[in-house]
């Protein structure tokens, strides 16, 4: 039985990976959350690793408002940034695998064409993203065995996320607009922690994989599919982003490409499964 540790574990990703592990008798599933960790302080998070002494950390931690970002930099930078180099170095030195989870936000977004594992040209234009890029370097610099699970447009049962945001709008007005000039993939959380769970148990190579539901989209036309497969008749009006301005920017082409594990399934097939949910 391998001992596994969850942080963040009461989080919208934490939750669905708590499930997925929880009921797999190979794994002791110690879960943690900001009552029982500050993953800020160093010594703290030193003694829970090495007391504790997991064979694998899986940290599902993060500050993901990213507008919130732009107006607490300070914060931002420690929790997806600083923090990861103290999660690093505590496994590191107790032979502990390293699971984390970065974004398609650590990139510009000038590539229409998307982005690739190896393409190593980190550029963010948010303050998220730059606190993401942050994390990245540190558990490079400061541990062996890591995955670095890059991933986007998160949707799952437990936390706030697009697909409730779209359908609880829909109560309330007869139209929306919704940006249709920033192309992404929507992924669905008990896909995102199954693909760790495989990732873990095949021993893929230490490194930084792609992990989405395919194939990219729009919000406009990830809203357009939210409603017609919940047989909701709303108008919706494709916009620009300068018409729905943002602290944050956001990349206008942010798709992270796939290149050393098989496909996952169609968002579109994961969200049929969310809503019957």
């Amino acid at each position: 039985m391998q001992k596994i540790i969850i942080i963040g574990a009461k989080g919208m990703l934490g939750q669905d990976l708590v499930t997925i592990f929880s009921g797999d008798n190979n794994y002791e599933v110690i879960t943690l959350d900001r009552n029982e960790i500050d993953i800020t302080k160093e010594n703290e998070v030193k003694e829970k690793i090495s007391n504790l002494k997991p064979e694998i950390v899986i940290n599902a931690a993060a500050y993901t408002d990213v507008e919130g970002c732009e107006d607490n930099k300070e914060l931002c930078l420690k929790v997806n940034g600083e923090a990861l180099k103290y999660l690093a170095k505590a496994c590191q030195e107790n032979n502990t695998i390293l699971v984390h989870y970065s974004t398609d936000y650590i990139f510009n977004g000038e590539k229409k064409e998307g982005y690739k594992e190896d393409y190593n040209q980190i550029n963010p234009i948010n303050v998220y993203g730059e606190g993401k890029a942050l994390g990245e370097k540190n558990i490079k610099e400061n541990c062996d065995q890591y995955y670095i699970l890059r991933t986007s447009w998160l949707f799952g049962k437990n936390g706030k996320n697009f697909v409730d945001t779209m359908l609880s709008l829909a109560q309330k007005l007869k139209e929306l607009k919704v940006i249709n000039d920033q192309q992404g993939k929507p992924t669905y959380t008990i896909d995102l922690a199954k693909r760790t769970k495989e990732i873990l148990e095949n021993k893929e190579e230490f490194g930084i994989y792609h992990v989405t539901n395919e194939d990219k989209t729009t919000w406009y036309k990830f809203a357009l599919e939210i409603f017609r497969q919940a047989g909701v008749n709303i108008r919706v009006n494709p916009c620009t982003s300068e018409e729905f301005p943002t602290k944050a920017k956001r990349p206008h082409y942010s798709s992270l490409i796939n290149t050393k594990l098989s496909k996952m399934r169609s968002w579109k097939e994961a969200l049929g499964d969310y809503l019957k949910k």
